[in-house]
């Protein structure tokens, strides 16, 4: 009796996972209903891991429940992904400058160049394995700069950022990864305003993008 509650919340963590990656992937778009009947039959689990899963999803912002009704998945609106990304603007150049302050181990952020060389020179990732990377990179500076306050904060906008774009603007892969490497070098060299400026300017250059994509798409 007393594995049941470890078993269950590992069933749940499992079924967030996939739940969440379904979300993030575009397999189930803004406004699908989570309905826990249906999502228990199509993973093979009962109820409850589902019902935690929802539950869990819902405090990260991935899915609302409005007025008490079924839980969806939510929708970001373009003027709320522009309020994020002028926050994320601001917060992250703030943990770029501070990770750059910091004495800290070159070695993951060195890791982490050397497979920007590699998405540069070799073959294209897919959009997942990027979104991942892209995903691991702003975590580490965040953690790096040593707040776990600001990680949280990074964490949970970068994931609504991820719902709202899927991947949808492949014309910002090399830019991006350039941009991503001009960061990691200004965190490398210790260059504090560099690094702040190259945060910032990645960011409002992908705010750029979304909002060029948009117009050209109505």
């Amino acid at each position: 009796m007393r594995q049941e509650p470890t078993t269950v919340q590992t069933l749940g963590q499992s079924v967030h996972d996939r739940l969440r990656g379904m979300i993030l992937a575009g397999e189930l778009p803004s406004g699908t209903p989570l309905q826990e009947k249906l999502f228990a039959e199509r993973l093979g689990v009962s109820r409850t891991p589902v019902r935690e899963a929802v539950a869990k999803l819902t405090s990260e912002g991935l899915v609302t429940r409005a007025g008490g009704g079924v839980p969806t998945v939510s929708r970001i609106s373009m003027t709320e992904i522009m309020e994020i990304l002028h926050v994320r603007r601001l917060l992250e150049g703030e943990t770029a400058r501070q990770a750059a302050s910091v004495n800290t181990s070159p070695e993951p952020f060195l890791a982490l160049r050397a497979q920007l060389v590699k998405y540069l020179e070799g073959d294209r990732p897919s959009v997942a394995d990027y979104a991942q990377f892209d995903e691991d990179l702003h975590i580490l500076i965040a953690k790096t700069a040593g707040s776990s306050v600001l990680t949280d904060l990074v964490k949970g906008l970068k994931l609504k950022t991820r719902i709202f774009d899927k991947g949808s603007i492949p014309e910002r892969f090399e830019p991006g990864c350039r941009e991503h490497m001009e960061i990691i070098d200004a965190i490398l060299a210790r260059d504090a305003d560099r690094a702040e400026a190259a945060m910032r300017s990645h960011i409002e250059n992908a705010r750029g993008a979304i909002l060029s994509h948009l117009y050209r798409l109505f």
